[in-house]
């Protein structure tokens, strides 16, 4: 059990401190559900960039996500 905990925990560390770098890899649900969370300007430069360029191809329901959530960019 402790090796499963472990092995989670190292796996969400390891994703939350390298996510940023590839926004690319990431799939468009998960882009969404991390708008707002992107705080270094670098960084949040690399996601806006990534997500915007896949608003022509989000279905009806990531497209509803992406609005709904659309404020937490503009927040600084």
């Amino acid at each position: 059990m402790k090796t499963i905990i472990t092995l989670f925990l190292t796996f969400f560390l390891s994703s939350s401190l390298y996510a940023g770098e590839n926004f690319s890899e990431m799939s468009t649900q998960e882009l969404i559900a991390i708008m707002g969370y992107v705080k270094n300007d670098t960084e949040k430069k690399k996601f806006t960039k990534e997500l915007k360029s896949r608003v022509k191809t989000m279905s009806a329901s990531e497209r509803k996500s992406y609005d709904k959530n659309l404020h937490k960019l503009k927040k600084k």
